[in-house]
């Protein structure tokens, strides 16, 4: 928010769709999901399967949420920025709870990227991609994550 106008700054509208994004997949709401992308959104699964568009990312997860207990997501936004009017790029970290548990399953960490566009004034999900966080050689940055994600989770992010 703006102090002079307390309207929502450019950067808070791409953290809000982001953070819709992982509500959506919380709550497993394919057609809230979907709906978030623009007509020809891309999204890269961690196992780097790629689904193009609304549609295909609407029946590929309304099947997923059917048929498989998906753990939800802890998210922190790392960084968010304008490229200009009308696109920008988020960052964050994720890991994932699954079912019936109470603790993140640190093998499922991941980074993700969103590209977002505007199109008619609103904020769309232009791109979103999860990658593995496996840091390999590099076990202390895995804890740090695992243990920051942890702290998310406690907080209710």
């Amino acid at each position: 928010m703006t102090a002079e106008t307390n309207m929502p700054t450019e950067e808070s509208k791409v953290i809000l769709i982001y953070r819709s994004f992982i509500s959506q997949w919380n709550k497993r709401n394919a057609p809230g999901m979907a709906g978030l992308f623009s007509k020809s959104g891309l999204y890269i699964g961690f196992d780097g399967s790629q689904l193009n568009g609304q549609k295909e990312i609407h029946d590929v997860f309304s099947d997923v949420f059917a048929h498989f207990p998906t753990a939800a997501y802890v998210s922190i936004v790392k960084t968010t920025a304008l490229l200009n009017a009308d696109s920008a790029l988020l960052t964050a970290v994720v890991g994932m709870t699954p079912e019936g548990q109470t603790d993140i399953a640190p093998a499922a960490n991941a980074i993700q990227c969103m590209m977002a566009v505007k199109e008619n004034g609103e904020w769309r999900i232009a791109s979103l991609q999860n990658t593995p966080a496996a840091f390999h050689g590099r076990p202390e940055l895995s804890e740090q994550l695992s243990a920051d994600l942890r702290h998310a989770l406690h907080l209710g992010n």
